[in-house]
């Protein structure tokens, strides 16, 4: 299948990352379905992708009319079995390699054979939603940023199973996106993660320790390496759930002390700070 194939693109998650999965694919002309597990969450996902929307109006990067003929072009669904005609099936469930593998299983039964399954996990090898899917062949890591719409890469990662065809309709399919796409090797983390994460928990385990404030930290950072945000700002946009997840299948994989979760991170995720998402995390938000 070539990206001009492409007309209709099925999204499963319209979380942070999803909806904006789904806001890009509709910038790009495309019809796009995406599912949630509840009525509840289908009108929360449509929400952001609304809100999103909306804010691009405000700024000028869109008219009225082109809002309302991108939002005519997505619908939501709380049953994958919607997702049979796409053309393409991009996941971006929660950070959890239970509920993925079984996304992946039913989409295997569900979508036609020669439509490509990719993720955008963060952290987990792909080869292993590769062989729950029965096709591993035409599954492949396509690993947007947050948030989607605004940021430029696209992280690349092919399973050992996955075919030259498979990846080469990845790439061409990021470049059609407007994405600079890069390629890595399927290890838990991939390019980002693995060097990311060490940074970010260092991070929390200076708050932890009270070496410095979080205002003092983030401000450090911001002004000192020239960073868009702090460390503890960027956990905070990612979500701390987000952050305890993908640490958990780095150590798994790599058993790197760098990897393990602070303790404070995992109090926190408990005590429901996840972050912008709750409105609470390292710092508090409206």
């Amino acid at each position: 299948m070539r990206p001009t194939d492409v007309h209709h693109v099925g999204v499963v998650g319209a979380g942070i990352m999803g909806s904006g999965i789904v806001e890009v694919c509709a910038r790009a002309g495309l019809r796009v379905t995406f599912v949630e597990g509840s009525e509840e969450l289908v009108a929360a996902g449509r929400g952001r992708v609304e809100r999103s929307i909306g804010k691009a109006v405000e700024r000028g990067k869109l008219t009225a009319t082109e809002r309302d003929a991108l939002l005519q072009r997505v619908r939501g669904a709380s049953d994958l079995e919607e997702l049979a005609g796409a053309d393409l099936v991009i996941e971006a469930a929660t950070e959890d390699v239970a509920t993925k593998l079984e996304v992946f299983r039913r989409l295997g039964e569900i979508v036609r054979d020669e439509v490509v399954l990719a993720s955008n996990t963060s952290s987990i090898p792909i080869v292993e939603l590769a062989v729950a899917s029965l096709r591993p062949d035409r599954v492949v890591g396509m690993h947007f940023f947050n948030p989607p719409p605004v940021m430029k890469l696209l992280e690349l990662t092919p399973a050992i199973t996955t075919s030259a065809e498979t990846l080469g309709f990845a790439r061409s399919y990021g470049e059609h996106l407007g994405k600079t796409c890069v390629l890595a090797k399927d290890e838990a983390g991939f390019i980002v993660n693995r060097l990311l994460i060490p940074y970010l928990y260092d991070a929390a385990r200076l708050l932890e320790s009270g070496f410095a404030t979080r205002e003092d930290i983030d401000t450090a950072v911001s002004l000192g390496l020239a960073h868009p945000m702090g460390p503890l700002a960027l956990m905070d946009l990612i979500g701390l759930d987000t952050m305890l997840g993908i640490g958990e299948v780095l150590f798994a994989e790599f058993r790197d002390p760098r990897y393990a979760p602070p303790p404070l991170l995992r109090r926190m995720v408990a005590a429901g700070a996840l972050g912008r998402k709750s409105g609470r995390g390292f710092f508090e938000y409206e």
